[in-house]
């Protein structure tokens, strides 16, 4: 083989490994990250009282779930920045069965947008902050 061959392919299988790493280190550091204050853990017992009135953003999660560890510094940094407008809460699904059964939640994460106890946008997997406060404003207007 040719030996600017072989230094690309040393060169391809180390950048794949560090992009590897790059993203266990990442979903490591978001486990890491602490819950805003500001974000309101719901369970089965309180969730119909919390998406009664006004607008809630719901993260249906699961401490198991990778992808829902990534997913829960943003909506932490959403509780943030939307206190007061709008309720961004958090239901563990596996300790929490009885509402996700009832919304049918399958797949985790899974967020829902509520406004006056009715369900008006759905998003299922890992979303962006932005796309999740553009939700939310189009639910407050």
């Amino acid at each position: 083989m040719n030996v600017y061959v072989i230094i690309i392919i040393v060169l391809f299988v180390a950048w794949f490994f560090y992009t590897i790493y790059r993203r266990y280190k990442s979903v490591m550091n978001a486990t890491n990250t602490p819950d805003s204050e500001k974000l309101i853990k719901l369970t089965d017992a309180t969730f119909k009282k919390q998406i009664a009135k006004g607008v809630s953003l719901v993260d249906f999660w699961a401490e198991w779930c990778t992808p829902c560890k990534i997913q829960g510094p943003i909506v932490s940094e959403l509780a943030d920045e939307m206190d007061g407008k709008a309720a961004i809460c958090k239901l563990d699904v596996q300790h929490n069965e009885k509402i996700s059964r009832e919304l049918g939640i399958r797949n985790i994460p899974t967020i829902m947008i509520f406004k006056d106890g009715k369900m008006v946008q759905q998003f299922v997997g890992v979303k962006t902050k932005t796309i999740l406060k553009k939700a939310v404003e189009k639910a407050l207007n």
